[in-house]
């Protein structure tokens, strides 16, 4: 019988799935459609210390095999996601759930997480240094290994949980930046994070969306994903979180191969709101089919 039991940090999770975060909401609303505790876990909405009304509509774009989001991480801020979300969440998920974080200053970022770190349903606390739809912040933390060790330390400093460091694809040396975070405390990285991309009208003669560029995601991207995840993976001695263009279990089996633990689904779950549950359900089949007996036996094995 195949075994999809993977380790996070010290967290058993029942498989590998995760929905990521800005793809799940606050996981209730994909519970009106299926049972979201055949997950491994999700990573919820990007929380912000204050709250975010985001950037301005129009916010998203398609392209050919993928989309170009500008959202800008709009949230209700941290109280409120304590006050009124985690108690929704936790009437439809039972398991620990992963709680994405965004900020603009080394002290948002510790503000956000140490709250967070409270809350007994978070698991695990996957900070986003690597946001490329938001100004004065986000990326500009991920794509210098100085920057994003100042932000690990702070972040590890007031918290209990594993801390999982969340990487952009837009620079030049990812290795670098994975190996500062880990230096600096980072319990797992998770990568990769939207490629930044740009969508002209061609009747307005204008870009689409209002921010002008945007975050690229979707099946497009995989492998720049999986090359990135592989040279992290042999890189560095903490668990990799996988995503990027994931859309089927034979992804998610790369993915494992190229060195991820678990593994995010994003895009994919606007396409198809059931696609992390049917990637879950698919996962034995595809394992039989590459006599594949435990997952945990093929991470890094590429």
């Amino acid at each position: 019988m195949a075994e999809l039991k993977v380790n996070l940090c010290g967290i058993e999770m029942d498989n590998p799935i995760i929905p990521a975060s800005g793809c799940f909401g606050y996981g209730y609303e994909f519970a009106e459609l299926y049972d979201i505790n055949c997950l491994g876990t999700f990573s919820f909405k990007g929380t912000t210390k204050d709250p975010r009304f985001g950037n301005p509509t129009p916010r998203i774009a398609e392209c050919t095999a993928g989309m170009i989001n500008a959202v800008g991480l709009q949230n209700p801020g941290v109280e409120k996601v304590i006050s009124e979300e985690l108690p929704k969440l936790g009437q439809c998920f039972h398991k620990p759930v992963m709680a994405n974080v965004s900020g603009f200053s080394v002290e948002d970022y510790a503000y956000t997480c140490e709250k967070l770190d409270k809350e007994e349903q978070v698991g695990w606390l996957e900070v986003n240094i690597s946001c490329p739809n938001v100004h004065g912040g986000g990326m500009s933390f991920g794509t210098s290994p100085e920057a994003a060790a100042e932000v690990v330390r702070a972040v590890k400093a007031v918290t209990t949980k594993p801390v999982i460091i969340k990487l952009s694809p837009n620079v030049t040396d990812i290795v670098a930046i994975a190996k500062a975070c880990e230096e600096a405390g980072a319990d797992g990285i998770s990568l990769i994070n939207t490629l930044l991309g740009m969508r002209i009208d061609l009747n307005k003669k204008a870009p689409v969306i209002a921010n002008k560029m945007g975050g690229f995601s979707g099946s497009a991207i995989f492998p720049v994903a999986v090359r990135m995840v592989y040279q992290v993976a042999h890189a560095v001695k903490i668990p990799v979180v996988g995503m990027g263009g994931v859309s089927s279990a034979e992804d998610v089996i790369e993915m494992m191969m190229a060195g991820a633990t678990a593994v995010e689904v994003g895009a994919a779950n606007l396409v198809n709101p059931f696609a992390s549950r049917d990637i879950v359900r698919d996962l034995p089949r595809v394992m039989e089919k590459y006599k594949i007996e435990k997952l945990t036996d093929i991470i890094g094995i590429a």
